[in-house]
């Protein structure tokens, strides 16, 4: 359950759009509101961010900032643990240059290090925009259930009827050079195999989930992790795109992009981060 959504404050053109989709959110869940602002407080920002609250849908909780100056990743990462935060929400650059994408974002460190789950926003409305299609990344691992599980109860509160659950496999698994028809013919049923068995993993998951009202699809696709479901989100105009946390963020691992951080350095749609 969400409770409480901390949501990054930072006084740029799209401050209103993504406090309103804070506000938005928080209301859907019920859930407090606090906004982290770094950066020396003033009378001019109050005010700005007063007027701003004011001319929003009324909040069915307290909203509460906290403003603090010092390195923005620390501030915040301090402050969302301290508050016990289900979600952080970020606005996020769609797309990142190559010496940003090495370094590591202000967005996309807080992504890697958040004790909560992280909702980078790319595209927001200051007007509500149904969210019509969700992705949600089936892949075997151990915390893919209860990121699937958070899928729906997602949907559910976004009134979102159509969800897709992508199942990543790898071009490894085929083990498989395909050379001539008879090859070819071996390749395609090891893919039939593969995905019959990623279906049936998926659908043993789902007996657990009310998924009433809700259009699902599991869809295969054989390719690179991350890159693939990625580009699957974009292709298809998802407007929310959910994927299990990054378990491992060393250096290596931003140099040589495994898994999520295909889609941290360019991202499709609006992503939730489930941890």
């Amino acid at each position: 359950m969400i409770n409480k959504i901390i949501i990054g404050i930072a006084f740029s053109p799209n401050l209103k759009a993504n406090l309103l989709e804070a506000i938005r959110l928080a209301n859907m869940f019920k859930a407090e509101l606090i906004g982290v602002h770094v950066g020396e407080k003033s009378v001019q920002k109050e005010n700005q961010l007063k007027k701003l609250l004011f001319e929003a849908p009324k909040l069915l909780k307290d909203f509460n900032t906290i403003w603090q100056e010092g390195e923005p990743v620390d501030v915040i990462l301090s402050t969302t643990t301290q508050q016990q935060g289900d979600l952080l929400i970020l606005g996020a650059l769609q797309k990142e240059n190559i010496y940003k994408y090495y370094v590591g974002s202000i967005a996309r460190k807080l992504t890697r290090k958040s004790p909560c789950s992280v909702l980078l926003l790319i595209k927001p409305s200051t007007e509500r925009v149904p969210c019509k299609h969700i992705v949600v990344n089936g892949l075997q691992d151990e915390d893919t259930e209860e990121t699937i599980k958070t899928a729906f109860t997602i949907s559910k509160n976004l009134d979102c009827k159509r969800v897709t659950i992508v199942e990543e496999i790898s071009q490894n698994e085929l083990n498989v050079t395909v050379s001539d028809d008879k090859t070819l013919l071996k390749a395609t049923e090891v893919k039939e195999k593969l995905k019959n068995r990623e279906d049936l993993r998926v659908k043993n998951i789902l007996k657990t989930i009310d998924i009433k009202d809700i259009n699902v699809k599991t869809q295969s696709i054989f390719g690179r992790r991350g890159y693939s479901i990625g580009h699957y989100a974009k292709v298809k105009r998802a407007d929310l795109l959910i994927m299990n946390a990054p378990k491992k963020t060393g250096i290596l691992h931003r140099i040589f992009p495994h898994d999520i951080e295909y889609i941290l350095s360019e991202l499709p749609t609006d992503v939730l981060i489930v941890k």
